[in-house]
């Protein structure tokens, strides 16, 4: 029989280990750095005891990290913000995983809720706020790892990219 299948040609792809992709163990797109945040959030047990308050400063430990990138947790009591800042040259993926914090660009302002997602390029500038009444607890992924954090005295900020709960 003569047959052009590729599967009878080269049979079960399955079979032909050395013809499939690893899959890779680190993120390396926009999508898997946001999926990454989403698998983190969900796994509460994982970072929920080492959360902490600090009332005279905002919180933050390292949770992670990997090749090229990093990934801190963060704690806000009322009232606690970060003051407009940039991430210099890396990118980012924040998640708040509870409470509410406020974000301020140049361009909007924007309330986000447990589950809310924000990605932003290098250079993208803005602010973070506690504004509620409740403590407030956030996740977020720097690519690359983050070095630097320049403070701005006047908004002006590049687009970030609101990303949808799924």
């Amino acid at each position: 029989m003569n047959s052009n299948s590729d599967l009878q040609i080269a049979g079960d792809i399955l079979e032909v280990q050395h013809l499939l992709q690893p899959a890779r163990e680190h993120p390396a797109t926009v999508a898997e750095f946001v999926g990454l945040a989403r698998t983190i959030a969900a796994d509460r047990a994982q970072w929920a005891p080492l959360v902490r308050y600090d009332t005279t400063t905002r919180w933050y430990h390292r949770l992670r990290i990997g090749p090229g990138y990093e990934v801190w947790l963060l704690s806000w009591v009322p009232g606690q913000g970060s003051g407009l800042h940039d991430h210099g040259p890396s990118s980012g993926v924040l998640t708040v995983l509870e409470g509410r914090l406020t974000e301020r660009t140049a361009r909007a302002t924007r309330a986000l809720d447990s589950g809310a997602q924000r990605v932003f390029a290098p250079g993208y500038a803005h602010e973070v706020v506690n504004d509620s009444f409740e403590p407030a607890v956030s996740l977020h992924i720097y690519y690359p790892g983050l070095t630097e954090m320049p403070m701005h005295a006047a908004q002006c900020a590049p687009a970030a990219v609101d990303v949808v709960p799924a």
